[in-house]
């Protein structure tokens, strides 16, 4: 990843944090709010593939994890994104994703994640108490946020991450 390429992510990555954190608790939908972290990962695994995804799903998801309000244990929005990171990045075609595909492709990350966190946060017992029925809405939600949000948050993220991509030395 050239040093451009990796400023430019780490910035998608704070700016869909910070946006996470301070202005959608504001437009919550049953307590959801939009996952914009997980749109950046999935856009730089739709440019990348999955090894650099992962790596930038593993940081993200740890900034997620110890943003506040930071109420649960570490490690699993880490998780999630490290696998959403993997699954979108496999699913990367050679060609240019179609507007469905892209949809397909953030509706099943969106609900990978979700289900990650909320499966991990049954697990582990977490404090928050919900019950399976209120987890399954909440990942329902999840999934309708990031699908809704898809076509305001991919296109110019992923216009920016290719005209930031740099030709392989030794390749025609």
């Amino acid at each position: 990843m050239s040093a451009l390429r990796a400023v430019a992510t780490g910035l998608a990555v704070l700016v869909a944090l910070l946006l996470q954190v301070t202005v959608a608790p504001h437009v919550s939908w049953h307590g959801v709010v939009p996952d914009l972290v997980l749109l950046v990962v999935v856009a730089v695994a739709l440019a990348r593939g999955p090894n650099p995804a992962m790596v930038v799903g593993f940081a993200a998801g740890l900034l997620v994890d110890l943003a506040p309000p930071a109420d649960h244990v570490a490690g699993r929005w880490a998780l999630a994104l490290v696998l959403v990171g993997y699954l979108a990045g496999r699913l990367r075609p050679d060609v240019r994703p179609t507007a469905l595909s892209t949809l397909a492709t953030v509706a099943g990350c969106a609900f990978v994640g979700a289900s990650v966190v909320a499966l991990t946060g049954l697990v582990l017992s977490d404090p928050a108490g919900v019950g399976t029925g209120d987890l399954m809405l909440g990942v329902l939600v999840s999934v309708a946020w990031d699908v809704a949000l898809t076509p305001l948050v991919l296109p110019p993220l992923l216009a920016l991450l290719r005209r930031l991509e740099t030709p392989e030395r030794g390749t025609a």
